[in-house]
């Protein structure tokens, strides 16, 4: 799914953040990206959702070399990705149902199974009576349940979450983890940048921390870093 070698990333003429990254993905696993505030979990995320590309080193996604990705193609590999972004990213003058539907939409779904499985995602997190009105008249919690339903509901190949349980509660946090483990039940590989220790104790998968610039692997069921 997902194989970067000896990657490195700076911004502009800044100092590098990320160095020599090498770790392999494989299709439907479950890992949690992990690290402090500021140690570059956001900008790895975005590596994999073709928003930025390496400075140095070897990245393939998808079986695609990003280094020599043409950027017209971008668009198609980004439609089997689903993404929970931080700050949510909703259209605001779209309705709640809208902007789940969207990813389902742009890839030509037929009206009725479309508004089939929008429903049932929203009704999943708890938001089947509000499908119909604007994001602006949710909570946080609310709007990030939204971004997290967007992402998954096209059951897409690579889920990459920023802190998709930040603004939630715990109970929905959890109901939330139990989709996107459903999903990888499903074939999906799930990556989770995640600074709630609970929540990955709860859910026990393979952790990739970053650390001083440098990505160090930790399996679950050895519980020390190799």
């Amino acid at each position: 799914m997902i194989s970067f070698d000896k990657v490195g990333f700076q911004y502009g003429v800044g100092p590098e953040i990320l160095h020599d990254i090498s770790v392999t993905i494989e299709a439907g696993s479950f890992h949690f990206l992990t690290g402090p505030s500021g140690a570059g979990k956001s900008t790895l995320l975005s590596m994999m959702h073709f928003d930025r590309r390496p400075t140095r080193g070897f990245l393939s996604i998808m079986g695609e070399n990003v280094a020599m990705l043409a950027r017209a193609k971008t668009p198609l590999l980004r439609r089997k990705i689903g993404i929970v972004f931080q700050d949510f990213r909703l259209l605001e003058h779209l309705s709640v149902f809208d902007n789940v539907a969207l990813p389902l939409r742009l890839a030509g779904e037929k009206e009725r199974i479309l508004s089939r499985n929008v429903t049932e995602i929203l009704e999943w997190v708890g938001l089947g009576k509000a499908m119909h009105v604007s994001p602006r008249a949710l909570s946080g919690g609310e709007q990030q349940c939204v971004a997290i339903a967007r992402a998954v509901v096209g059951r897409p190949g690579l889920l990459l979450a920023d802190e998709p349980t930040g603004s939630v509660d715990d109970v929905i946090g959890q109901r939330v983890m139990r989709l996107f483990e459903e999903l990888h039940r499903l074939g999906t590989a799930v990556i989770i940048a995640s600074h709630n220790e609970n929540l990955i104790r709860r859910f026990p998968h393979t952790r990739l921390e970053l650390m001083d610039g440098h990505l160090v692997r930790i399996p679950v069921e050895f519980g020390m870093k190799l």
